[in-house]
């Protein structure tokens, strides 16, 4: 009962640092492409790679909370790694946080509430990434069609 109140306690932390950082770095990102006068492209590239950055730190936090579950008894194991090193974490958090889950590892036991609702989480924030991405480049294809309109 120990090992599974452990595993919602992890879920409901990585969550919420995972939302958490989502929100403040896309507000971040907003700002710093709002307040700079660069080329839009250079703006475009730097959303990108900032909400990569967002997506690979959220990963982490997942994998690292698999890893530290790992670690206490009762909280389950992994199927198909020969060991449960971190970075086998940090693959299991990956293809579970992109929803692809290509099957060569699994998790057993009760951390498969945390992995479950990884998915759904990591679903959720590429979702409010891709919302994000597609608002700025809407937002630049107006300015460039209102530049077009002035030039002519």
């Amino acid at each position: 009962m120990i090992a599974h109140a452990a595993v919602v306690a992890a879920t409901l932390i990585a969550v919420a640092l995972c939302v958490l950082l989502q929100y403040e770095g896309l507000v971040l990102t907003w700002k710093w492409i709002a307040g700079h006068r660069g080329h839009k492209r250079a703006k475009v590239v730097y959303a990108i790679l900032s909400i990569i950055t967002l997506h690979v730190i959220e990963i982490w936090l997942f994998g690292m909370a698999i890893w530290g579950l790992l670690c206490l008894p009762g909280t389950g194991s992994l199927h198909g790694p020969q060991s449960a090193d971190i970075l086998e974490c940090i693959y299991l958090s990956a293809v579970t946080f992109s929803t692809v889950g290509f099957g060569d590892i699994a998790p057993v036991g009760a951390i498969r509430f945390l992995c479950g609702t990884e998915a759904l989480t990591g679903f959720v924030l590429i979702t409010w990434s891709a919302s994000f991405t597609y608002l700025e480049m809407e937002r630049f294809w107006r300015a460039d069609e209102m530049d077009s309109r002035d030039a002519e």
